[in-house]
């Protein structure tokens, strides 16, 4: 049987631009494993690794007119944004090289032995290694920064780990091209091309997390496709970490105080981060709880001029359209919701943003509405109008785990006054980042940084988006007894990497 052609699609029409490649083989995902574990010993040195992730910021910004144009005829989000998503792209690529320079993730601890102590400690030495080939698995929304040169990527290599990408089948043709920019990066620092893997199709997914030469895995996606890659990792004969974001609602909680005191402010700030890139972020605000009364109305009536000024839009490809279009539909068809501004097409390419309003009552025990607590995919929220704090913590209490969550507070309430510091308690337990007036979506890359949360949020503890998302492809390894002769140069009593460390108890910089 011959191989499925891949094509590269305009989500504007619809229609296919041209084949980029083949679905990959059982065979051809092996070779790219197999290739991509034969470079491990190129990123050894920290030196070269860092040196190759600068180049390829560099090697990226080079070729950012052809590859912002490509993304863009692919994915509809448009040359300015598109741009600042590539310039994001290159500066989480030399923040890496910083931090692989710098040496403190290798967590170096020296303990020399200690008689002395109960029970008695040897001599111990302690840091991480690479774990091996990381498996990605990008994704659509940002065919940039969580996709072939994305966060997990970066990271990755900057553990010391080669990828095998599996490309988004949203953006195959900018995958290629964003391939050969890291590889021909690679060349310049003589490491393998092999490096940096790309396979196409559904089943090489399943391969490539299936491999056993595959050390771990980082996957940005849908909660179905995310928790059966989750599961196969699990089920292999030796199990690998698999780090998901799968599906977040992303809850935000709005204060009668902070209604009354600035109920414009907070509808037209809603209105414009439910709507930012056609309500396509993993952060959007999907779940609104606004009080009843005149100054939740205020409230309402800004979130309803402003989504109603906001245009019609074209989503990553006509799967999600169509999938909103029905998703929205559903949830309008509830007893008891309304559509101020009714979400759905907006024509025979595009949808248009809209929001619904439910009682809050309606979500706070199981039923027909629980829909109204999953998360739609695109230009649409859910502001559910409660009548006392009751109500609140009554549907905070149902929500999955998220990535962030919000709350809106009032001056006073902000300076402690009221229960702006309980509510917060309350909201802490729901998600990885939360916010105080502001909105979720942005995710700064900054060492600081958390994008990660409870289930279904993400399936692991850990960040994919910032410093730390490193941790996640190294393993901790501890010598004892070991000859300096030995020891790794990272362990070694003189230092003569000059490592950050921990000697003995004290902490060295």
């Amino acid at each position: 049987m011959a191989a499925a052609p891949v094509w590269s699609v305009d989500p504007r029409t619809g229609k296919q631009r041209e084949q980029v490649a083949v679905e990959a083989t059982a065979q051809e995902v092996d070779a790219a494993v197999r290739a991509a574990h034969a470079a491990r010993g190129a990123l050894a040195d920290r030196t070269v690794r860092a040196a190759f992730l600068r180049t390829a910021a560099d090697e990226l910004k080079a070729a950012e007119s052809t590859l912002v144009e490509a993304a863009d005829a692919e994915t509809a989000l448009g040359p300015v944004r598109l741009t600042g998503e590539l310039a994001r792209t290159c500066y989480q690529l030399r923040a890496f090289a910083d931090i692989v320079d710098e040496g403190e993730f290798l967590g170096v601890v020296v303990n020399h032995p200690d008689d002395t102590a109960t029970p008695p400690i040897p001599d111990l030495r302690r840091y991480k290694v690479p774990l091996g080939v990381v498996a990605v698995y990008s994704a659509s929304n940002f065919p940039f920064a969580f996709s072939v040169a994305g966060g997990d990527t970066a990271s990755a290599l900057a553990a010391g780990c080669p990828v095998v990408v599996k490309a988004h089948p949203d953006h195959p043709a900018l995958s290629e091209l964003v391939a050969e920019v890291l590889r021909r990066a690679a060349a310049r620092h003589e490491v393998p091309e092999g490096v940096v893997g790309l396979v196409h199709g559904f089943e090489a997914g399943i391969e490539l997390i299936k491999h056993p030469l595959i050390a771990g895995a980082g996957f940005t996606g849908s909660v179905r496709g995310g928790r059966a890659l989750f599961d196969a990792a699990a089920a292999r004969p030796v199990p690998v970490p698999f780090h998901g974001e799968l599906g977040s609602l992303n809850p935000v909680v709005v204060t009668e105080a902070a209604a009354a005191e600035r109920a414009e402010t907070i509808g037209a700030g809603l209105a414009g981060s439910m709507t930012l890139g056609v309500g396509q972020f993993c952060v959007k605000p999907g779940l609104v709880l606004v009080p009843a009364g005149a100054a939740g109305d205020g409230l309402v009536k800004s979130l309803t001029d402003a989504v109603g000024d906001t245009g019609a839009g074209v989503l990553l490809d006509h799967r999600m359209r169509d999938n909103f279009v029905a998703g929205v539909a559903e949830r309008a068809a509830l007893p008891d919701v309304e559509a101020p501004v009714t979400p759905g097409a907006g024509g025979e390419h595009t949808v248009s943003p809209g929001f619904l309003t439910v009682p809050a009552a309606r979500l706070t025990a199981r039923g027909a509405h629980d829909l109204l607590l999953e998360e739609c995919f695109g230009p649409v929220t859910v502001v559910a109008r409660y009548e006392d704090d009751a109500e609140v913590r009554g549907v905070l209490s149902r929500l999955p785990g998220n990535l962030t969550a919000t709350v809106q507070l009032s001056a006073g309430e902000a300076a402690g006054e009221g229960r702006g510091a309980e509510l917060l308690a309350e909201v802490t337990p729901l998600a990885g980042r939360v916010l105080v007036n502001g909105w979720p979506t942005g995710v700064a890359v900054a060492a600081a940084q958390h994008h990660g949360g409870p289930y279904p949020a993400t399936t692991s503890t850990s960040t994919s988006v910032g410093g730390t998302a490193i941790e996640r492809w190294l393993r901790p390894v501890a010598y004892q007894g070991t000859p300096e002769a030995l020891l790794p140069p990272e362990l070694r009593d003189d230092n003569p990497l000059g490592l950050p460390r921990r000697f003995n108890g004290v902490l060295e910089r």
